[in-house]
């Protein structure tokens, strides 16, 4: 692996995840006790200081990586499988077929995402994890289909899916045998973009009070710490890691994006000249000293 994107990105992404998995079972106390000093600084007994109400913030930070993490990674999953069976199997068949999910791909991708984020999440009876990550991919899944399709109908007329079909394979064998392992690229990059725009939006739905604000997120921490006019009375502590966090979570899957995007397509790969040795410099030098007048 020699792009140095990637692997930035994958020390990223790596952190998080494991204070994800195992932060919580090392921090074990409540993230939503209150009672401490209130508005605290960072200090050797709260490294990350105190919340209007005495909340560890460190805790929060910790406990409420997993719902963050959890909505992006989620909501990511399933709207890629619909982009997956919307994108390549309209691009196979093409005709009607084609027309009808292209036809609903267009109308969600014509309405503004987040208003109807905005919309849908308002009228959840349950504002859990798993709905508002529904309501998240229900409204992020079209640019993707639209990618996948185009891809599909370029690789359709290939000589490898022509021999598959000559050979009397079934058209949902090709089109996930045959044709989706050639996409996996581009896949993962809808995968990667998609993570990022759910964290986002799952943050911004909490930062309006639309999310479950009794979930400790890093949404909540913003909208809680919003509330309590953090930047007026300086608590630069209590907003400045929740976002932090979010910014670099961002930073880190669009590393490993370009990374993909650049072993995808060679023409967007930077390639360096190789350096010459300095007794092979300084004969170079020699000889021209000598060739010359």
């Amino acid at each position: 692996m020699r792009s140095w994107k990637i692997r930035i990105g994958l020390l990223i992404l790596a952190f998080f995840a494991l204070m994800a998995i195992f932060g919580p079972l090392l921090l074990t106390g409540d993230p939503s006790a209150t009672g401490g000093e209130a508005l605290a600084g960072p200090s050797a007994e709260h490294w990350l200081g105190t919340t209007q109400t005495g909340q560890d913030i460190l805790l929060q930070v910790v406990h409420g990586s997993r719902v963050s993490l959890g909505v992006g990674v989620l909501s990511a999953v399933i709207a890629t499988a619909v982009s997956i069976a919307v994108g390549l199997v309209g691009g196979y068949f093409g005709g009607v077929v084609d027309e009808a999910l292209s036809v609903l791909t267009n109308i969600f991708l014509v309405l503004p995402a987040l208003p109807l984020v905005i919309v849908l999440a308002g009228y959840l009876p349950q504002r859990g994890v798993t709905s508002v990550a529904v309501v998240i991919a229900a409204t992020g899944w079209a640019w993707g289909a639209r990618v996948l399709r185009a891809q599909t109908l370029s690789i359709r007329r290939r000589d490898f899916v022509e021999a598959a079909r000559a050979g009397g394979e079934r058209p949902l064998r090709i089109i996930f045998y045959e044709i989706l392992p050639v996409e996996l690229p581009v896949i993962a990059t809808s995968f990667l973009a998609t993570v990022v725009a759910a964290i986002l939006a799952e943050a911004g739905l909490s930062f309006l009070g639309l999310a479950d604000l009794s979930t400790v997120s890093w949404g909540s921490m913003l909208y809680f710490a919003q509330n309590g006019q953090a930047l007026l009375v300086g608590a630069w502590w209590w907003f400045i890691p929740p976002g932090l966090c979010i910014a670099l979570v961002g930073a880190g899957l669009g590393l490993m994006n370009f990374g993909i995007d650049e072993i995808a397509n060679p023409r967007l790969r930077t390639v360096r000249a190789p350096r010459r040795p300095r007794r092979e410099s300084a004969a170079v030098l020699e000889t021209a000293g000598e060739v010359g007048p």
